[in-house]
């Protein structure tokens, strides 16, 4: 089994002996391990990958590897999305940031997971991605998202007006801070903090989520996922900022933007001992109200 392993900058020194327990059981297990080149880089000095493989990123990784592995948090697993892009390759994320939706493995059980995966004792759990176009193709190749698509003004800018139509038929116009179009991964992220709803995975729907809207009467609205969102922002400040999960852009004109179901999926794996209803239970602390005992 071939493994490709990538993580971001780690600046916290309790974090290492953790990144060292995950290279040991892969090297127990006979995995042949691939090195993310940012994480080669992000690890010198501190542990010693010299006999691993550093993964070309610029061949095709179809066929190549069996499992992507990424060691942070959510951030991390979405970057790695860019990666492994339309491939298939199952992904897993080892958590070692906060919340951990994604990147659902805990550092207390990484013996156990990686056991799993060697092991084939998983299942695939398979998510919607969004893609943005727009005539200028600001985010070039990598314009889709596993968690949304988001419109926003910036810090020190007046609300902006973002004319929402679906199919080619007008919705509505949204003033305020902006707006985020999630996929039901994407439902548990930004679009919560700002009470859009909670979509399961398999559900088929889009949410569309306002960013402090300025009329008190606006609220989230779940779409079926074959909707072709059309996106026209005016604004009167100097710039906004579209996202595209954790890629950003400036921009500084009117424009017109399109959000649609990608014609792809990201492969999570979900180990046996695990569900997206357990994730849910766990990370937002439900059932731990004094009345439930």
């Amino acid at each position: 089994m071939k493994i490709a392993v990538y993580g971001r900058q780690f600046n916290d020194p309790s974090i290492f002996p953790y990144i060292r327990q995950v290279f040991n059981t892969l090297v127990q297990h006979k995995v042949e391990i691939c090195i993310h080149p940012l994480l080669y880089e992000n690890l010198k000095g501190n542990i010693d990958t010299s006999e691993f493989t550093v993964l070309n990123c610029d061949s095709a990784i179809k066929g190549h590897i069996d499992v992507f592995l990424t060691l942070g948090g959510d951030g991390t697993l979405l970057d790695m999305v860019t990666v492994v892009r339309d491939s298939g390759i199952p992904v897993i994320g080892i958590n070692f940031g906060r919340l951990g939706f994604l990147a659902s493995i805990n550092k207390s059980d990484i013996a156990a997971a990686i056991h799993a995966v060697v092991n084939g004792e998983y299942t695939l759990d398979s998510r919607e991605l969004l893609v943005i176009d727009s005539d200028e193709k600001v985010f070039g190749d990598n314009n889709f998202a596993l968690n949304d698509v988001t419109i926003h003004k910036r810090d020190d800018s007046a609300m902006i007006t973002s004319h929402v139509a679906l199919d080619g038929e007008f919705l509505n116009s949204y003033w305020g801070d902006g707006i985020i179009v999630s996929t039901p991964t994407g439902s548990t992220a930004y679009s919560l903090s700002c009470n859009g709803p909670i979509i399961f995975p398999q559900s088929n729907s889009l949410a569309l989520t306002p960013v402090a809207p300025h009329n008190l009467n606006v609220r989230p609205v779940v779409l079926p996922d074959s909707s072709k969102i059309s996106i026209d922002v005016d604004y009167r400040g100097n710039n906004y900022i579209v996202s595209c999960d954790s890629r950003t852009v400036i921009i500084d004109k009117p424009m017109q933007f399109r959000v649609y179901k990608a014609d792809f999926k990201l492969n999570l794996i979900r180990l046996n001992n695990e569900s997206y209803l357990s994730t849910l239970r766990k990370k937002l602390l439900w059932g731990l109200d004094a009345r439930n005992y």
